[in-house]
């Protein structure tokens, strides 16, 4: 029996190359119709004999194209219709935006082996990509993603690739990025004067791998923003590249040319194979336990047992690796605390002064990217997200949201990100920064924008963290007059806790919150940071925390780990302490601490005071540098034989008590690694113990402290069965996740 079908397919539909997947099932069915996209997702009319209209229908839903992700589809019989063949047809949109914006995509395996063969026309081009890769998100204008909606638009097509364009079996058939030597972006390589160097085509990544070797710093224009790239293996290049950057101590992220490479150097599992091959193709941090490589550890990673690793995923970066037989430094392009730089004139003007070379291309990133970075826990392999950007972002899928109302939802000060919901998804920013730069603040409000635009719709809700200075507070609240919005503020850390809960689906379960970060302004006005919150039936109360101690000299405090162990100590301590400051300067941080009104009950600073205490730093060049540091001082542990630094939690929990003790052990000539383990372990049996004595099943972990992942592990050895453990996956811990989290809040808990 013959007859007509639509067919309407949303989710991550655009831009991965569906039409032409649908085109040659259509034809292999023998299937007549067309297919196209309109503003909601892909839009399918079928003629045909109902059997095949089913096996078409099952086949297209269970295995549909690689990099594509189905959120919801229907299919329905309308009023027959006669077709003479099957057509890709151009998109239509007849009203706003609805659908998942497409994120970039890796450079696939059949674009590497374009640009490796010497009789492909593709030979050695830096842009070469197809329906399965490329950038998406970085060149985005507007949607529905069609050519004519990108930057990409500006380089027409020659006959070559537009038969390559409209043909319905070649790979690259209605691929939006497609672009070959003859029509497509020009790549060239200045001086940090900005003069050409003239270099042959076909030399210029053998050029390039030479001037890296010879140890020269070169600021790559890459797909979705500028890298700075130097030797790996030179220790002087690195410390080079460091002193101009203005970044003493955090650690570089390392490309290494291929994973034969990379796995001569270093013994890798399946789950960070998995990484660093996936189409996110994210920096994937590994432990250096039997590293064989030649990296200059002590310059590329200070202290860290550790190392930041990712594969080439660009056509750019791939031809740059065939060329190399070393690791190199790819580190954002910027300076040290401003955005990711994609502008090539801005490039030149910021960076002239570190790159002693430029490798330039002619096509506009309309949303520079920084790399996404993850981490795997030694032990239970736990996923943990340190960076969402690029390869992720600006999709979440996780979470099923319905709202009559256009929420966005600012975030937070540092590791900003904005989420907005303006129709029936969900979205949330690749990471934008540190708000204190003035230039990540721009980026911040011009993301902002850029959502309105896209969506073509006006948010009637914002949504800020409850800190009146912090500037997403600020601009929420400006933002909210402009549009006529209703604007609110919600508490830091239970946007934390709400992210959590949000990204499991735990709104209707009983539920204990354990939020440990650094800072956030409290209901109180103090300072939070070390936080036990109660979740049921969506109401939220804070039912324990860190005690209070003084938070003393403002932001100096988070900067100085000596000032968090100062606060922090006792009487019997000051021997130990006072060495760590001048005279007068201990003399009149004493006296502070006797007038001091400001208290926190941060579990940040306690990181910092024990990394302190042990000798580890005393100054944080980087967020998190004290923490990251007491985490890679512990090499191994047994935990049957750690203890608490805690003797009653019910009573109070006292960031003093745990100092006192670490003190006691350190005087009693205990070694660092094991009293750094014996403090993770406090952490742990307080959590455990925490439920337990209160009768929950369900722990929701969030805040940056649970980045660090020999907690995690503890805290997965040490639980019983019965109870549940959820820490976050797709979304980062840290600070990213507060957009989330106020959405969460906002839609779900009453109080």
């Amino acid at each position: 029996m013959l007859k007509t079908v639509k067919i309407l397919i949303s989710g991550q539909v655009q831009g991965v190359g569906f039409r032409p997947y649908v085109f040659k099932l259509a034809l292999k069915l023998a299937l007549k119709g067309q297919v196209s996209n309109n503003q909601k997702g892909v839009i399918i009319l079928l003629s045909g004999l109902n059997t095949n209209i089913q096996k078409f229908y099952n086949t297209l839903i269970q295995n549909p194209p690689p990099v594509s992700k189905i959120n919801f589809s229907t299919i329905n019989q309308i009023e027959f219709q006669q077709f003479s063949d099957f057509k890709i047809i151009p998109s239509k949109k007849n009203g706003k935006v609805n659908l998942p914006l497409t994120p970039d995509f890796a450079i696939c395996d059949d674009c590497k082996k374009d640009i490796q063969d010497k009789a492909n026309r593709r030979f050695n081009y830096p842009f070469t990509t197809c329906i399965n890769c490329g950038p998406r998100w970085a060149i985005t204008q507007s949607f529905p993603f069609e050519r004519y909606h990108t930057s990409i638009d500006a380089f027409k097509m020659c006959d070559d690739c537009q038969k390559e364009y409209t043909s319905p079996t070649d790979r690259r058939c209605h691929s939006q990025t497609n672009t070959c030597p003859t029509c497509g972006i020009s790549l060239f390589l200045t001086d940090n004067k900005g003069e050409k160097i003239n270099i042959k085509k076909h030399d210029l990544f053998k050029h390039l791998a030479q001037l890296l070797a010879n140890n020269k710093i070169i600021a790559i224009k890459n797909a979705s923003g500028y890298l700075l790239c130097c030797n790996a293996k030179n220790s002087e290049a690195v410390k080079k590249l460091r002193t101009l950057k203005n970044r003493p101590n955090k650690p570089f992220a390392v490309l290494y040319p291929s994973m034969n490479f990379l796995q001569n150097d270093i013994t890798l599992n399946d789950k960070q194979i998995e990484s660093l091959t996936s189409t996110q193709r994210p920096i994937t941090i590994i432990p250096l336990k039997n590293y064989k490589g030649k990296i200059a550890l002590k310059e590329v990673a200070p202290g860290l047992n550790q190392l930041g690793i990712m594969l080439p995923y660009t056509a750019i970066l791939q031809l740059l690796a065939n060329e190399l037989n070393f690791p190199i430094i790819a580190t954002s392009g910027n300076i040290h605390g401003s955005p990711i730089i994609s502008n090539n004139h801005k490039a030149l003007e910021k960076l002239k002064n570190i790159a002693d070379y430029f490798l330039q291309h002619n096509l506009e990133i309309t949303h520079p990217q920084d790399d996404s970075v993850v981490k795997f826990s030694t032990i239970f392999n736990q996923k943990i997200m340190f960076r969402r950007s690029r390869g992720y972002a600006p999709n979440y899928f996780n979470t099923p949201i319905k709202s009559e109302n256009k929420i966005m939802a600012m975030g937070a000060h540092l590791k900003s990100t904005i989420a907005f919901y303006p129709n029936d998804y969900f979205y949330i920013s690749q990471y934008l920064g540190n708000l204190d730069s003035f230039d990540v603040y721009k980026r911040f409000t011009k993301t902002a924008t850029d959502f309105i635009h896209i969506f073509e719709q006006k948010p009637q809700i914002i949504l800020a963290d409850k800190h009146p200075l912090y500037l997403s507070t600020q601009y929420g609240k400006e933002l909210a007059q402009k549009v006529q919005a209703q604007f609110f503020t919600i508490q830091h850390h239970k946007a934390h806790f709400a992210a959590n809960l949000g990204e499991h689906n735990l709104f209707d379960k009983k539920v204990l919150g354990v939020v440990f970060d650094g800072t956030g302004y409290g209901d109180d006005t103090h300072i939070w940071g070390g936080e036990f919150f109660d979740y049921d039936n969506n109401n939220l109360k804070r039912i324990a925390h860190l005690t209070n101690f003084d938070w003393l000299l403002g932001d100096k405090m988070s900067k100085e780990p000596r000032i968090s162990l100062l606060s922090l100590s006792n009487d019997n301590m000051l021997d130990c302490v006072s060495k760590k400051f001048k005279r007068n300067e201990f003399k009149t941080y004493q006296s502070l601490k006797k007038t001091n009104t400001l208290k926190t009950s941060s579990m940040g600073r306690l990181f910092d005071a024990v990394a302190s205490l042990l000798d580890i730093t005393d100054y944080n060049t980087y967020e998190g540098e004290a923490a990251i540091l007491l985490e890679n001082s512990i090499s191994s542990y047994n935990l049957s034989k750690c203890k608490s630094y805690l003797s009653d939690f019910k009573k109070d929990i006292s960031a003093k008590e745990i100092i006192f003790n670490i003190y006691k052990d350190l005087s009693d000539e205990k070694s660092k690694e094991e009293i750094a383990a014996n403090f993770l372990y406090t952490l742990a049996t307080l959590i455990i113990d925490m439920a337990k004595s209160n009768n929950y099943v369900n722990i929701a972990l969030s805040g940056g402290v649970f980045q660090n992942s020999i907690l995690v592990d503890m805290l997965l050895a040490l639980a019983p069965s019965k109870i549940n453990l959820y820490f976050h996956k797709e979304l980062s811990p840290n600070d990213e996740n507060i957009s989330f989290g106020q959405m969460m809040y906002y839609l779900n808990i009453n109080n």
